[in-house]
């Protein structure tokens, strides 16, 4: 069972310090990391039974992918629920691999990526269901900030 796997509802909001991912290298959403990642807000209780507290590095993940976050523990979400804002840019370990782990905390390697209707395509991911762990390995470096090699 899928909920049992992955029993956390996330949710991805719009960020307070940008406007989706324009500005994500800027000052302000840069201010707004958590161990150098986009911030995840979890429940205190969530967090003590994954033995994460605030600041660590976490791993967010279910069947469709994986992404590292920082973590911001808080009892102002109901237990069950995360919430990683949309927008942060996507950095593969691997870039062109299916599945390959994002350093940044975009959520969308983590939902359903369909659109609403055949007219539409709105976007339908601002949700999905996720379990987290403590990333106690060495973090691979966020490096899209930075111009490729030969550009």
């Amino acid at each position: 069972d899928k909920a049992k796997a992955h029993p956390l509802h996330m949710l991805s909001n719009q960020p307070r310090h940008r406007l989706h991912s324009q500005m994500d290298p800027g000052d302000v959403s840069q201010g707004a990391k958590v161990a150098g990642r986009e911030p995840v807000r979890i429940n205190s209780e969530d967090a003590a039974l994954r033995g994460i507290v605030d600041g660590d590095l976490v791993r967010v993940f279910n069947d469709r992918g994986a992404c590292l976050a920082g973590a911001v523990v808080s009892d102002a979400l109901r237990p069950g629920v995360i919430i990683l804002a949309t927008g942060g840019w996507y950095d593969p370990v691997t870039a062109g691999e299916v599945g390959a782990l994002d350093k940044q905390g975009n959520p969308n390697v983590l939902t359903l990526d369909k659109g609403t209707s055949r007219l539409a395509q709105t976007c339908i991911a601002q949700t999905a269901l996720v379990e987290i762990e403590r990333h106690d390995g060495d973090a691979p470096a966020v490096g899209v900030y930075s111009a490729p090699a030969g550009a």
